[in-house]
């Protein structure tokens, strides 16, 4: 409960900063406004999932099965989202207004900025929802590979990950990844993690299109976080029904015309921090693998590189971090992630994090589009 309290303490001093300045921007009595805005705006943002996870973390799966108002919990992380740019446009313009004030004390600098930049941030909030229902783009994305055998030359890689299936994503937007994803001829479909947010009862129709992925090689699944918030064991059980090929801990050999690679998945790094899951363990997920061949991993968090470096990996497909998702967060994001988005290098590792297919909490993606992503396997000279 400590931690709920400081989450809740925090999200209370900035919805009332964001308020406070509001009301001073437009002229309300700012008492009066704190008074009435501010229990009514915190309820609206803890009515919802984030709420439900921070508030009740020991109960089961299945405690909020088939949220009786969906648009409540899609009307509540969008609040949290507008609060937050509120906050971070608001905290800008004082500090503009501040310096500009030195030259000009008679003149409300900081009433100005913040208008301004308060319809900023409503801007923001109104095209972050816009393309967040736009749905994922294409990223096309070519990985050089010293070792990698003449068969595999071209081979094609779909990953797609976070997509986070649940209060504001629905059959609809699986529907659409899925029709993306094939038309990309993939050899191997790359499933990394947090696709759901609700139970199998619950969403087993939402999911059923990732049924339909096709590729020659078939697909290949591992755990994000989310999945252990509503029970993996239903959901492994359920993506293996489905034809999901699961990596908890293990590997597959890929054999295209005699040469092969090796792809191996892990369970997601809070399993280390979750009493009765198996956690990560590279030895065992490469146990038996023939020795010299390129190894490709699938781990739902980037943070797993210095694993996969030490492993020998030549390169680790990840997603998690959504690159922060919109702003101001992905400016926030590389504070605690050292690989973001996209396609980095760590020692003799390739690291490639998906930006996430579908989005979590606010239904944000502000210049900073979801992804399905086409890696294509190059030899390197």
């Amino acid at each position: 409960m400590i931690k709920a309290a400081i989450v809740l303490l925090v999200i209370t001093a900035v919805t009332a900063y964001a308020i406070q300045r509001m009301a001073a921007a437009l002229g309300l009595r700012q008492i009066k406004a704190m008074a009435v805005f501010l229990p009514l705006t915190v309820a609206v943002e803890l009515i919802g999932p984030f709420g439900d996870r921070l508030f009740f973390p020991g109960l089961k799966d299945g405690y909020r099965l088939s949220p009786p108002f969906p648009l409540l919990d899609w009307l509540s992380y969008l609040t949290i989202g507008l609060v937050s740019c509120l906050f971070v446009y608001a905290v800008a313009a004082d500090l503009l207004g501040a310096i500009a004030a030195r030259s000009a004390p008679a003149f409300d600098y900081r009433r100005r900025a913040f208008l301004t930049l308060g319809a900023g941030a409503l801007g923001t909030t109104v095209v972050g929802v816009a393309q967040a229902s736009a749905g994922p783009e294409v990223r096309t994305v070519t990985v050089p590979i010293a070792a990698l055998p003449p068969a595999f030359e071209g081979f094609r890689i779909v990953q797609i990950s976070d997509l986070h299936v649940g209060t504001s994503i629905g059959r609809d937007y699986v529907e659409k990844s899925v029709s993306i994803a094939n038309g990309l001829n993939a050899d191997l479909i790359a499933l990394t993690g947090d696709f759901i947010d609700g139970t199998v009862e619950e969403l087993k129709d939402d999911v059923a299109p990732l049924a339909d992925l096709q590729s020659a090689c078939g697909c290949f699944y591992v755990t994000g976080n989310h999945e252990y918030y509503w029970g993996a064991e239903p959901w492994l059980k359920h993506f293996d029904g489905m034809g999901f090929k699961v990596l908890l801990n293990g590997h597959r050999v890929i054999d295209r015309n005699g040469d092969c690679i090796v792809v191996a998945g892990i369970p997601d790094l809070s399993t280390l921090r979750r009493p009765g899951s198996q956690p990560p363990d590279m030895e065992k997920a490469l146990d038996g693998a023939p020795p010299g061949l390129v190894k490709v991993l699938l781990a739902h968090q980037p943070a797993s590189y210095q694993m996969a470096a030490d492993s020998g990996f030549d390169l680790q497909l990840s997603g998690h971090t959504h690159a922060g998702q919109y702003f101001p967060m992905t400016l926030l994001i590389r504070f605690f992630q050292r690989y973001t988005h996209g396609l980095n290098r760590h020692e003799s590792l390739w690291v490639y994090v998906n930006r996430g297919t579908g989005f979590w909490g606010p239904p944000l993606r502000t210049a900073n589009p979801a992804e399905i992503t086409l890696l294509i396997l190059t030899r390197s000279t």
